[in-house]
């Protein structure tokens, strides 16, 4: 398996069939989101070290080119020097540092290769998980407003019906008016009885013996007055 599949399954998952199946879906893709650079960094130890691999032939192909350099120049001084030998001999030095580059350079060439291609999907998967940092926050909001609305929706339906708490009101209501307006009712009932209480005190006062004497008392001050007024009174 290479250094990033385990990390590209882990980024093209469906995140959001993992929302719908976790029972806490934040906890879930903050976990998912703590994976996934976990990952990343186990996979960028890998890149390091393929591109630490990548100089060291760097530098060996360097020193080899030098080496090639330095044996020609030797060659050169040997030759000034009438030392055939040594020329010779700084000439076979020459030619190994020079075989020895060219068995390199391809393998230098081909590790260079990969290490550009393994950083640019470092790259590439290092902007994926970054895009699902942010996704989770979008759809850590969408679970909590989805868990919002269905405790609405079990809410309506704990009170729906013919029981329903609001039919209970309106029966309360109902209630309350009725009683109200037995209250008023029985208040009007009051006064009138109260009126008809009255009227008939009063005609059972003008019906008496009250009123005769009345009418006797003032027929006696009207006899004493017609008397006083007599001649020699």
């Amino acid at each position: 398996m290479g250094i990033f599949d385990r990390l590209k399954t882990v980024v093209s998952s469906n995140i959001n069939d993992l929302i719908n199946k976790a029972e806490n879906p934040e906890k879930m893709l903050n976990q998912l989101v703590v994976d996934m650079n976990q990952q990343m960094l186990e996979s960028k130890k890998s890149v390091a070290m393929a591109i630490a691999d990548e100089k060291k032939l760097e530098r060996e192909l360097l020193e080899q080119k030098r080496l090639s350099s330095e044996w020609e120049r030797k060659a050169v001084i040997a030759v000034k020097a009438n030392r055939d030998d040594l020329a010779k001999e700084a000439l076979s030095r020459k030619q190994e540092a020079e075989n020895y580059y060219l068995q390199l350079k391809p393998q230098w060439d081909s590790q260079k290769a990969a290490v550009e291609k393994l950083k640019d999907t470092l790259r590439q998967l290092q902007n994926k998980i970054d895009e699902a940092s942010r996704k989770k926050n979008i759809l850590v909001a969408r679970a909590k407003r989805a868990e919002a609305q269905e405790k609405i929706h079990k809410t309506m339906s704990s009170i729906s019906g013919s029981t329903s708490a609001f039919d209970t009101f309106d029966r309360m209501a109902k209630k309350v008016d009725e009683l109200e307006a037995r209250a008023e009712a029985q208040g009007e009932l009051a006064d009138l009885s109260h009126s008809a209480s009255l009227e008939n005190e009063f005609a059972k006062l003008e019906s008496s013996g009250a009123g005769s004497d009345l009418l006797l008392e003032e027929l006696k001050r009207k006899m004493l007055t017609d008397g006083s007024a007599e001649p020699g009174a």
